[in-house]
C-alpha cells in the first residue's frame, strides 16, 4: 500500500502560514507581569528585568559585601536579608527615569519595602536617567562597566527585610510602581 501525500498549492500555504502567526497573537499589549524572574515586564517607558532573587547570609563572606552601607543593620530572630538584582532597559528614542518604587509582596498581601543602603555599595540599586536607545545598543541600568553591571549577576540590588515565613506565604512578587504612574507592574520572585 502506498501512501498519498497531500500537496498543497503554494498560494494556500502562505496564506495559512499567514493566518497560523497572525493567530500565535503578535497582536499583543507591553508584559507587565512576569511568571518567572527572566521575563522582561514594561513598567512605564522602561523594560525590567529580575535578574535574580535569593537569600542573603550576613556571615557568608560573599554575601557580606551586599550588606554594606545597610541603614539600619540589625535583624530579629524572625527576619532576614533578601536580595532582588535587577535591570532596567531604554527602548524608545528618548530619556527616561527609572524608578524609585518598589515592593515585594506575598500572598497574604503583607508588604516588604527596600531599605536604604549607603551610595557608597557598589551593588546598591539607584535611580537614574536611563538613555535614550541609538545605532550602538539601547542603555541599559545599572551601567555594564559598573561593579553591577559587569559582575554575573548584572543587575542592581534591591534589599529587603522579610520574614522567615514569607516562603510560606507564597507567591511573592516584586511590585515594579512606573515613574509616570499608573498600574505596577509584577514579577513572580523564585522563591
Amino acid at each position: 500500500m502506498t501512501k498519498r501525500l497531500l500537496r498543497i498549492p503554494p498560494l494556500v500555504g502562505a496564506v495559512l502560514a499567514a493566518l497560523t502567526l497572525t493567530a500565535c497573537g503578535s497582536d499583543h499589549g507591553p508584559i507587565t507581569h512576569g511568571e518567572l524572574e527572566s521575563v522582561n515586564v514594561r513598567a512605564g517607558e522602561l523594560v525590567y528585568q529580575v535578574q535574580i532573587s535569593r537569600a542573603l547570609n550576613p556571615t557568608a563572606v560573599d554575601d557580606s559585601e551586599y550588606l554594606e552601607g545597610v541603614a539600619e543593620p540589625d535583624l530579629t530572630r524572625e527576619e532576614q536579608w533578601f536580595g532582588v538584582w535587577i535591570r532596567a532597559q531604554n527602548t524608545t528614542d528618548q530619556a527616561h527615569e527609572s524608578t524609585d518604587e518598589f515592593k515585594v509582596l506575598d500572598a497574604e498581601g503583607n508588604e516588604y519595602e527596600p531599605v536604604e543602603i549607603a551610595d557608597t555599595n557598589p551593588f546598591k540599586y539607584a535611580p537614574r536617567l536611563v538613555e535614550k536607545s541609538d545605532d550602538n545598543g539601547q542603555p541599559l541600568l545599572p551601567d555594564p562597566d559598573s561593579a553591577s553591571g559587569s559582575g554575573p549577576i548584572q543587575g542592581s540590588m534591591l534589599l529587603f527585610k522579610v520574614p522567615y515565613t514569607i516562603y510560606q506565604n507564597a507567591p511573592v512578587e516584586l511590585e515594579i510602581m512606573p515613574t509616570e504612574g499608573g498600574e505596577a507592574s509584577t514579577v513572580q520572585l523564585d522563591m
